[in-house]
């Protein structure tokens, strides 16, 4: 991988749709094809948090289901963000499905606006618009998808040759990234705390710690 703007070793953001097994197994294929292009990769249900399994274990806790998938909410919104927009340098975007994934929609967004090299894949036929992709999503691609698992890591080195735009600087971001951002930093340096195992148990704990209303934190 020749060394870029970004560094010798970009970070990738994975973004796609990850609600049965065979899109899991999909967004795992594309970042190990990443990895093995010596990329490091964020992939959300590998790297951060799943949705239902730690609201499982807030509700086994006493949590109110609303109420414990309000806070959870709020915690994978700030982790998100943080990642997309302080610790990686590049975004990935699979398209595939009937319609695409619509958080994927929003971090493509986010990390389109914060100038981001993206790359998006997909190799499905489905659309709703003749044929093509919604020209508000391709056009945060200029336009360019990739068919090919195999041809993502090629086609992002090139997207990050060309990126000429400065690094982004935290703090001339809005007031509401920068918090969310933070907030996602908090979040993340306590799930990958030198000498504290990572299970959903323990996220669990984090997530209450930092992002549960105060009247109701557990002890």
């Amino acid at each position: 991988m020749p060394k870029t703007i970004l560094g010798d070793a970009p970070k990738v953001y994975c973004a796609g749709p990850l609600f049965n097994r065979s899109e899991r197994n999909e967004m795992s294929a594309i970042a190990e094809a990443l990895s093995q292009a010596g990329y490091s990769v964020f992939l959300p249900h590998r790297d951060g948090m799943e949705f239902r399994l730690i609201h499982e274990v807030l509700v086994d806790r006493g949590w109110i289901d609303r109420e414990a998938a309000k806070f959870l909410h709020a915690a994978i919104f700030a982790l998100d963000v943080f990642q997309l927009a302080l610790e990686c340098d590049a975004f990935v975007w699979n398209l595939n499905g009937r319609t695409p994934d619509e958080g994927a929609v929003s971090e493509a967004a986010i990390a389109w606006t914060l100038g981001k090299p993206i790359v998006a894949y997909k190799d499905d036929v489905r659309s709703l618009i003749a044929g093509q992709v919604n020209p508000l999503l391709v056009g945060l691609v200029d336009f360019r998808t990739v068919e090919e698992i195999s041809e993502i890591p090629d086609a992002l080195s090139t997207a990050i040759v060309s990126h000429d735009w400065p690094p982004i600087d935290v703090n001339q971001m809005s007031p509401k990234i920068q918090q969310a951002a933070r907030e996602g930093e908090a979040l993340w340096q306590t799930m990958t705390g030198p000498g504290i195992p990572l299970n959903d148990e323990r996220i669990a704990d984090v997530v209450t710690e930092l992002f549960a209303p105060e009247s109701r934190v557990q002890s």
